[in-house]
């Protein structure tokens, strides 16, 4: 548990950045009524997405809770994994869990999750996300990225 400790630590300091600021978009902005902060690139857009990642899965909130309930379970359990193979690892954890969580939390809470950040590239629209999302998507890469140049086997080291 020791180990798991940092992770735990930081899965929660996650979840409480991502609830802020999506209770800062529901207060300071307004549905339909994007707020350009940097033209043409980057916009405050508050959104309700009752799907996944780019909106899959629209209205899907009984398998997505289940997916999600699932998942942190899975994390929780399979934390020694994370934690015994390095650093990296544990840092994806952190996000992972923070992430999951804080999406989890607004889908039971209100039925789709809170999105409000919204980019273009090249200019075209980006759908919109929160710091759940790219939590998520960072603890994922970080995790990859380690498990393809990690020299031993993660079985291995587990053990």
């Amino acid at each position: 548990m020791k180990r798991s400790l940092p992770a735990f630590v930081l899965g929660t300091s996650v979840f409480a950045l991502d609830q802020a600021t999506k209770w800062l978009a529901l207060e300071r902005l307004r549905w339909g009524h994007p707020v350009e902060v940097i033209p043409g690139f980057f916009n405050l857009t508050l959104v309700g997405n009752t799907g996944a990642a780019w909106g899959i899965l629209h209205d899907q909130k009984f398998w997505l809770t289940l997916l999600a309930l699932a998942a942190l379970i899975f994390l929780t359990l399979a934390r020694r994994h994370f934690t015994h193979i390095g650093v990296v690892p544990r840092i994806a954890l952190g996000l992972l869990l923070g992430g999951i969580a804080g999406n989890l939390l607004d889908r039971v809470a209100r039925g789709h999750v809170i999105d409000f950040l919204s980019f273009f590239i090249w200019g075209y629209p980006w759908p919109a996300f929160n710091i759940a999302d790219s939590a998520i998507c960072v603890g994922v890469g970080l995790y990859m990225v380690d498990s393809l140049f990690r020299k031993e086997s993660a079985v291995v080291n587990a053990s």
